[in-house]
């Protein structure tokens, strides 16, 4: 496919083409925008790898407008149409809601690995409405719904293509249209997911039981998930089924924060070499701060990036005590990340539940205050596309020096939470916030220790998530110092909506 220069570089043209191949053999011509006979079914798997600034995102979302033009139906994982012959499927996933949210700023509608994992169980009356939404049907007649209730929701999903979100502009909640959740039965056409350098061997065998053709888009300069010994699912794969990018797009902006993650690469660029180029790009650009304390009023929406646990919880504890939070409740505004489900496994239903919510393990939450139940929580989950809920929680504050951590209140079972004033860069990746404050005497301790990770050294694959984290500017804290907050912990800009589904430890909703 002939793609014009000023548009896309020789390699992404390249890659551009070479997807277009194997989605003509999946019953989709990108040339004439038409869907064709499918080929012999056989799986396939495509991996475009690029550093940060590489282009990849770009790729992604042209590839997916191409589809859409095509006639391609996009499965966004919150509804799905029934299975028709003439039609293909196409879903755009990534690890956490965090990554997602970071598509869908790009006009991209992605969603979760989890969400697609598992689909959920509409009202057949409800579903009704969701059918004509998707253009598979007549506008229905509901009993107790208006016709301005619907002309609400066709107008909201014309303009932001959210299932959910449609029936809340009808006035229902998800409790009216959504029976349960199982796990996906058929599988569907086309999957691109982004991000893949956070794909484990188990996700990446299921990715492509679901999907025939498959096309992963990941960073190889990132860290390995744990287990799988510093390799990504993606460099296995044969040569020919690797595309690769160079650092093309991004670079021409100028961006000193891609320029300092590109010079890690030279292998004879030692730490205090790599310090002095971040403060001589600090004197040239304000887009890079060399910062002698950490900022206590960033933590409360952007995470410290460190690397040992152990300047993780003295960090929180620090944050926790400069805004005065008592020990035994939380403030609310206080940052949490999610850390699993803690469900019987009697109750996957329960689990599933509160997963497809967004509470999947990593997720970024803010907390709003108490639920009408002891043990409940209002949490705004960062990145979700329906964020605002109140669930069963399990909130776990981390001590120094402490084996167990000190629990200031919890439900039975549910969501289990740590605070997310700090986090570790392996938790980081796949997240991206406009100010990110990197703590440098960590990365240090990395250096010094003589590390290695496939074959570089540790501390400049944990200096180059951390930094690639950093959409708009980089603060580089060079001492163990917090600065005191300018004001009190704020979520008046997090309360548009109220919480329309109560996840409970009893029953499915509320």
């Amino acid at each position: 496919m002939t793609v014009p220069a000023l548009q896309f570089s020789e390699d992404q043209a390249d890659a551009f083409d070479r997807v277009t191949e194997a989605l003509r053999a999946a019953g989709i011509d990108l040339d004439d925008s038409v869907l064709t006979p499918m080929g012999d079914g056989n799986q396939s798997t495509l991996a475009v790898i690029g550093k940060a600034g590489s282009g990849k995102t770009m790729l992604l979302a042209r590839l997916y407008q191409a589809l859409e033009q095509a006639g391609v139906e996009v499965v966004s994982g919150d509804y799905e149409g029934k299975k028709r012959k003439d039609k293909r499927t196409l879903a755009i996933l990534a690890p956490t809601n965090k990554a997602a949210s970071v598509l869908r700023n790009q006009k991209v509608p992605a969603t979760t690995i989890h969400r697609i994992l598992y689909t959920p169980v509409y009202d057949p009356e409800f579903e009704k409405i969701a059918e004509w939404l998707a253009g598979n049907g007549d506008r229905p007649v509901i009993e107790g719904l208006t016709d301005v209730a619907l002309d609400r929701a066709f107008a909201f999903f014309q303009l932001n293509k959210s299932m959910p979100g449609a029936m809340a502009a009808a006035g229902l909640k998800g409790s009216d249209f959504i029976l349960g959740w199982k796990r996906r039965d058929d599988p569907l056409d086309i999957g691109f997911v982004d991000e893949a350098s956070m794909l484990d061997e188990k996700q990446f065998e299921d990715l492509k039981e679901i999907f025939p053709t498959l096309v992963i888009f990941g960073d190889p300069a990132q860290l390995a998930p744990v287990g799988l010994a510093g390799e990504m699912v993606f460099e296995r794969l044969p040569k020919a089924r690797k595309l690769i990018l160079s650092r093309i797009h991004r670079q021409a902006q100028d961006n000193p924060i891609l320029d300092l993650a590109h010079a890690l690469a030279d292998p004879d660029l030692g730490f205090e070499d790599f310090e002095r180029m971040i403060e001589d790009a600090a004197r040239r650009d304000d887009r890079v701060i060399v910062a002698q304390q950490v900022k206590a009023d960033l933590m409360a929406r952007s995470p410290v990036l460190v690397w040992r646990n152990a300047t993780r919880i003295r960090l929180i504890q620090a944050f926790r005590a400069a805004y005065g939070a008592p020990a035994d409740a939380l403030l609310e505004g206080e940052p949490l990340i999610c850390d699993g489900i803690e469900l019987p496994a009697k109750h996957r239903k329960k689990r599933i539940d509160l997963e497809a919510r967004g509470l999947i393990k990593g997720a970024q939450v803010v907390y709003l205050g108490p639920g009408r139940k002891p043990g409940f929580s209002r949490l705004h989950v960062m990145g979700a596309e329906d964020p605002q809920v109140s669930a069963a929680s399990i909130v776990k504050i981390e001590m120094p020096d402490e084996e167990e951590p000190f629990i200031p209140f919890a439900a039975r079972m549910g969501a289990a939470f740590l605070h997310g004033a700090a986090v570790t860069i392996h938790k980081a990746q796949g997240s991206q916030w406009p100010d990110v404050q990197v703590f440098a005497p960590d990365l240090f301790a990395a250096a010094r220790m003589g590390r290695s990770e496939a074959g570089q050294p540790l501390w400049k694959r944990l200096a180059y998530v951390a930094i690639t984290r950093a959409e708009t500017r980089l603060h580089w804290v060079v001492r163990n110092r917090l600065a005191r907050p300018t004001g009190p912990l704020v979520v008046d800009d997090l309360k548009g909506a109220p919480a329309r589904l109560e996840l409970t430890s009893e029953g499915m909703f509320e």
